[in-house]
C-alpha cells in the first residue's frame, strides 16, 4: 500500500533548476483496511441501537488513523434509512466512520433505526478522495466535466450546501438530471445557476456489509 511522503528535493547542479517537490497522496483503502471500517460501523451500530458500550480497538493499518472522511449509508430492503458523512478530513478516517455510523442510525430526515431492522439493514462505507476543485460559471460548463458514474459532486456558495456520492449516478444517469436534483437538494432556486456556486468533484471507494446478519445480542 502506497505511504504519503514527501519527496526531499535535491541540491540542483549549477545551471539545472531545481527538482520539484511533489506530495503524494494516500492511497485509498484496500479491501483489508475496508474490512476494519466496516467491522468499526457495525460495532458502533451495535452499541447504538442495544445501548451498550462499545469497547473500541483502533485498527492496526497505518493509513486508517491519517485524517479522512467517509459516509456511512444504511439501507433496508432497497429503501434510505440513513446517510450520513464528512466530505472534507478533519479526524482520523477510523473515527469518521465509527462517528457517521452512529449519526447515519439517527438521520434527521429519516424516522431512527430500531433494532427490529438489523438482520435485513444493508451497510456500506464510502471513502472520499480529496475533493478537486471544478470549474462552474454555467451548468454546461459543469457537466461538460463530470464524469458520470465516477465522479461525486459537491456545490457550495458560502449559504447552501449539498453534495452526491458517485453511487447516486445509479439512480440519476444523466448529468443534467443529477446537477439539477443536486441543486434542488441544496435549496437552489430552480431555473436559475447560483452565481457564486463553487463545485468540487471527489471519488470514492465503497465496502459493504450487506444484510443478512446475524440478531442482535438479547
Amino acid at each position: 500500500m502506497t505511504r504519503s511522503h514527501r519527496d526531499r528535493p535535491r541540491p540542483a547542479r549549477r545551471g539545472a533548476p531545481a527538482a520539484s517537490v511533489v506530495a503524494v497522496r494516500p492511497a485509498l483503502p484496500d479491501a483489508g483496511a475496508g474490512a476494519d471500517l466496516l467491522r468499526l460501523a457495525t460495532g458502533a451500530l451495535v452499541s447504538y441501537l442495544t445501548r451498550r458500550p462499545f469497547v473500541v480497538r483502533p485498527p492496526g493499518v497505518v493509513e486508517l488513523g491519517r485524517p479522512g472522511a467517509a459516509f456511512v449509508t444504511l439501507e433496508a430492503g432497497g429503501a434510505l434509512r440513513g446517510c450520513v458523512g464528512t466530505v472534507e478530513a478533519t479526524r482520523p478516517l477510523w473515527r469518521d466512520v465509527i462517528r457517521n455510523a452512529v449519526c447515519a442510525a439517527d438521520d434527521p430526515r429519516l424516522p431512527p433505526v430500531t433494532a427490529t431492522e438489523w438482520t435485513h439493514l444493508d451497510l456500506k462505507v464510502s471513502v472520499l478522495s480529496r475533493l478537486a476543485p471544478l470549474p462552474a460559471p454555467d451548468p454546461a460548463v459543469l457537466m461538460a466535466q463530470l464524469r458520470p458514474g465516477l465522479d461525486g459532486l459537491l456545490l457550495t456558495d458560502g449559504m447552501r450546501r449539498a453534495t452526491f456520492l458517485p453511487a447516486v449516478w445509479l439512480k440519476i444517469v444523466e448529468p443534467e438530471r443529477f446537477v439539477a436534483a443536486l441543486l434542488a437538494k441544496g435549496g437552489w432556486a430552480a431555473g436559475r445557476w447560483p452565481e457564486r456556486v463553487v463545485a468540487h468533484r471527489y471519488t470514492t471507494v465503497e465496502f459493504t456489509d450487506p444484510a443478512p446478519r446475524p440478531a442482535l445480542p438479547a
